[in-house]
């Protein structure tokens, strides 16, 4: 059963509008515009005028020795035989035999290229919708149920935790402003001294005895430590000794070597002692009990020095232990004239006592 295409005039794929002749078994140059129905679709094309070298039909030989040839040099169709070169060999680019199945069995929309390119728009148009449904399926798993874009998943790791430096031994060791009182009470020996104007409980001290001293504080003059120009600290008496003058006297000592000497911590922040006059000593009534005062003035090898009291006086509570209380002020400080020191000595109570009550620390001022 034989499968070539008949001669004839069928649509140029190469040239759109076009009719190319088919001479069944290659094309030709013979081309023209579509033909109106009903005219004959396989008359082949007029022979064209001699004069024009090349080849006859179906020959080879020498330019012009032949008879006429019926087209441009080089084309013609083939008789005798099949075509003798593949499609394109001697036709413009495009040109071919028509593809399979043959033109007579085709239907109205296979072979032509409005057909072809029918097929081609349609398969591109599914697959810009296939494409175009893949992204909006991607774009709505992004979302969250509110319709809001989900917030893309991210690793991260633990930070450190922000720490703020640990204050100084200075702004550690200055009164909080709630730590303001009236009274300082000392629990143990039954006593409250008064608190005066700017001064506070620290919040940390090298010492553990009830403190109370001026909140302001400022390089010692040794430079190895920070120094307060007011302290006032209360103790129980450790001695053997009961009375309250050889308690005082032996105390001062003590006293004024913490003060301005060597601490507690072994720093000499003044520099030490160099001399020491004594300014007063006296019994009195303290806290209603009978006691005993002593004060010095203490010259220092580095800064204005200063002033010691230690003060002596049975405790109301329990076996009434002494207490002593302990008074330094620094020198040249106008804001702590020696006259602070009475009123503070004039203000200690029994704990308990009424007159303790109400703020008496309060009313305390140079």
């Amino acid at each position: 059963m034989s499968y070539a295409t008949p001669p004839g005039w069928y649509p140029d794929t190469g040239a759109p509008g076009l009719e190319r002749w088919w001479d069944g078994a290659a094309w030709t140059a013979h081309t023209r515009p579509p033909a109106a129905d009903g005219s004959a679709p396989h008359q082949p094309p007029a022979p064209a005028q001699s004069g024009a070298a090349g080849f006859g039909p179906g020959e080879f030989g020498p330019a012009g020795s032949g008879p006429a040839a019926s087209g441009p040099a080089g084309f013609g169709p083939a008789e005798g035989g099949p075509a003798q070169s593949g499609a394109g060999e001697f036709g413009p680019a495009g040109f071919g035999p028509p593809s399979l199945p043959l033109p007579h069995q085709r239907g109205p929309h296979d072979g032509t290229g409005s057909g072809n390119r029918t097929k081609i728009l349609a398969l591109t148009l599914s697959g810009v919708l296939v494409l175009g449904a893949a992204v909006t399926g991607a774009i709505l798993l992004g979302r969250d149920e509110g319709g809001t874009p989900a917030a893309p998943a991210t690793t991260t790791s633990t930070s450190a935790p922000v720490t703020t430096p640990s204050a100084t031994a200075t702004a550690s060791d200055e009164p909080a402003p709630d730590e303001n009182p009236a009274v300082l009470v000392d629990q143990l020996n039954g006593v409250t001294v008064p608190v005066p104007r700017g001064w506070g409980k620290p919040r940390s001290s090298s010492s553990d005895v009830p403190t109370i001293r001026t909140v302001q504080s400022y390089d010692c003059p040794g430079g190895s430590s920070f120094c307060y120009h007011g302290t006032v600290t209360t103790h129980t008496a450790r001695s053997a000794e009961t009375a309250p003058k050889a308690l005082a006297e032996a105390d001062i000592v003590t006293a004024a070597d913490l003060a301005y000497e060597e601490d507690s911590l072994g720093r000499r922040n003044h520099g030490g002692i160099t001399a020491h006059k004594v300014l007063k000593a006296e019994q009195l009534s303290v806290a209603g009990r009978a006691g005993y005062l002593v004060r010095w003035q203490v010259t220092t090898g580095k800064g204005p020095g200063g002033y010691v009291q230690s003060v002596a006086f049975a405790s109301s509570v329990g076996s009434g232990t002494p207490v002593i209380v302990r008074l330094a002020f620094d020198a040249d400080v106008a804001e702590l004239p020696l006259s602070l020191m009475d009123t503070i000595t004039r203000g200690i109570r029994p704990l308990g006592d009424s007159a303790t009550s109400g703020g008496v620390g309060a009313s305390i001022s140079p």
